[in-house]
Protein backbone atom coordinates (compact mmCIF):
# COMPACT_ATOMS: atom_id res chain seq x y z
CA UNK A 1 0.00 0.00 0.00
CA UNK A 2 3.21 2.35 -0.11
CA UNK A 3 1.98 5.30 -2.29
CA UNK A 4 5.06 7.42 -2.89
CA UNK A 5 8.23 8.98 -0.11
CA UNK A 6 6.21 11.81 1.35
CA UNK A 7 10.08 13.58 2.29
CA UNK A 8 13.61 12.48 3.72
CA UNK A 9 14.83 13.65 6.34
CA UNK A 10 18.42 14.69 7.43
CA UNK A 11 19.65 15.62 10.72
CA UNK A 12 21.31 19.65 11.13
CA UNK A 13 23.34 20.85 14.24
CA UNK A 14 23.34 24.32 12.74
CA UNK A 15 19.75 25.67 11.86
CA UNK A 16 20.81 29.30 10.24
CA UNK A 17 23.94 27.86 8.42
CA UNK A 18 21.41 24.54 7.09
CA UNK A 19 18.95 27.07 6.03
CA UNK A 20 21.50 29.43 4.40
CA UNK A 21 22.93 26.12 2.30
CA UNK A 22 19.63 25.40 1.88
CA UNK A 23 17.93 28.47 0.34
CA UNK A 24 21.07 30.57 -0.58
CA UNK A 25 23.31 28.10 -2.51
CA UNK A 26 20.13 25.37 -3.56
CA UNK A 27 17.99 28.00 -4.04
CA UNK A 28 14.84 25.73 -2.24
CA UNK A 29 12.26 28.20 -0.54
CA UNK A 30 11.35 27.23 2.96
CA UNK A 31 7.65 25.45 3.54
CA UNK A 32 6.69 24.33 6.31
CA UNK A 33 8.63 24.75 9.83
CA UNK A 34 8.23 25.33 13.13
CA UNK A 35 10.07 25.22 16.34
CA UNK A 36 10.34 24.42 20.09
CA UNK A 37 12.47 26.76 22.01
CA UNK A 38 15.52 25.62 19.91
CA UNK A 39 14.52 22.39 18.57
CA UNK A 40 13.92 23.06 14.68
CA UNK A 41 11.62 21.67 11.35
CA UNK A 42 12.06 22.87 8.10
CA UNK A 43 10.70 21.47 5.02
CA UNK A 44 11.37 22.34 1.34
CA UNK A 45 9.52 20.95 -1.08
CA UNK A 46 10.46 20.79 -4.62
CA UNK A 47 8.90 21.59 -7.61
CA UNK A 48 8.36 18.25 -9.41
CA UNK A 49 7.37 16.97 -6.16
CA UNK A 50 9.12 15.39 -2.84
CA UNK A 51 10.14 16.94 0.18
CA UNK A 52 13.54 17.17 2.03
CA UNK A 53 12.94 18.30 5.76
CA UNK A 54 15.89 19.00 8.21
CA UNK A 55 15.66 18.52 11.83
CA UNK A 56 17.86 19.20 15.08
CA UNK A 57 14.84 17.59 17.15
CA UNK A 58 16.65 14.19 17.33
CA UNK A 59 20.12 13.18 18.58
CA UNK A 60 21.27 12.25 14.97
CA UNK A 61 24.42 13.54 13.79
CA UNK A 62 25.43 14.79 10.01
CA UNK A 63 26.81 12.33 7.98
CA UNK A 64 27.98 11.64 4.77
CA UNK A 65 28.40 7.73 5.31
CA UNK A 66 25.00 6.67 7.23
CA UNK A 67 23.68 4.70 4.54
CA UNK A 68 20.75 7.37 3.48
CA UNK A 69 21.49 9.87 0.77
CA UNK A 70 18.75 12.18 -1.35
CA UNK A 71 19.39 12.41 -4.99
CA UNK A 72 18.04 15.47 -7.05
CA UNK A 73 17.41 15.26 -10.50
CA UNK A 74 18.94 18.69 -11.93
CA UNK A 75 18.25 19.60 -15.58
CA UNK A 76 22.34 20.90 -16.05
CA UNK A 77 24.52 18.72 -13.90
CA UNK A 78 27.58 20.32 -15.26
CA UNK A 79 26.55 24.28 -14.84
CA UNK A 80 25.40 23.38 -11.45
CA UNK A 81 28.74 21.53 -10.32
CA UNK A 82 30.24 24.92 -11.23
CA UNK A 83 28.18 26.94 -9.69
CA UNK A 84 28.03 25.21 -6.53
CA UNK A 85 32.02 24.87 -6.68
CA UNK A 86 32.15 28.25 -7.16
CA UNK A 87 29.98 28.75 -3.69
CA UNK A 88 32.72 26.54 -2.22
CA UNK A 89 30.22 23.26 -1.51
CA UNK A 90 32.26 20.32 -1.21
CA UNK A 91 32.35 17.79 -3.74
CA UNK A 92 32.84 13.62 -3.29
CA UNK A 93 33.13 12.77 -6.10
CA UNK A 94 33.91 13.83 -9.93
CA UNK A 95 30.97 13.43 -12.38
CA UNK A 96 30.10 8.91 -12.39
CA UNK A 97 28.60 8.64 -15.82
CA UNK A 98 26.47 5.26 -16.08
CA UNK A 99 24.64 4.18 -19.01
CA UNK A 100 21.17 5.96 -18.38
CA UNK A 101 22.37 9.03 -16.45
CA UNK A 102 25.42 11.24 -14.81
CA UNK A 103 25.89 12.45 -11.30
CA UNK A 104 28.28 14.03 -8.57
CA UNK A 105 27.76 13.76 -4.86
CA UNK A 106 28.45 16.66 -2.63
CA UNK A 107 27.90 17.65 0.86
CA UNK A 108 25.26 20.40 2.38
CA UNK A 109 26.65 22.51 4.83
CA UNK A 110 26.18 19.90 7.60
CA UNK A 111 28.07 17.03 6.37
CA UNK A 112 25.22 15.30 4.93
CA UNK A 113 25.63 13.46 1.38
CA UNK A 114 23.42 14.85 -1.67
CA UNK A 115 23.17 12.97 -4.88
CA UNK A 116 23.20 15.33 -8.00
CA UNK A 117 21.64 12.93 -10.87
CA UNK A 118 21.08 13.94 -14.51
CA UNK A 119 19.26 11.73 -16.88
CA UNK A 120 20.92 11.10 -20.40
CA UNK A 121 18.80 12.73 -23.51
CA UNK A 122 16.58 9.76 -24.83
Amino acid sequence: MLKKIAFVTYPITDVARARGFYESTLGLTLGLHGNQGDKWWLEYDLPGGGCVALTNFTDATPSASAGGQIAFEVSDLDALIAELKAKNVTFQSGVIAGPKCRMAVCLDSEGNSILLHQLNPA
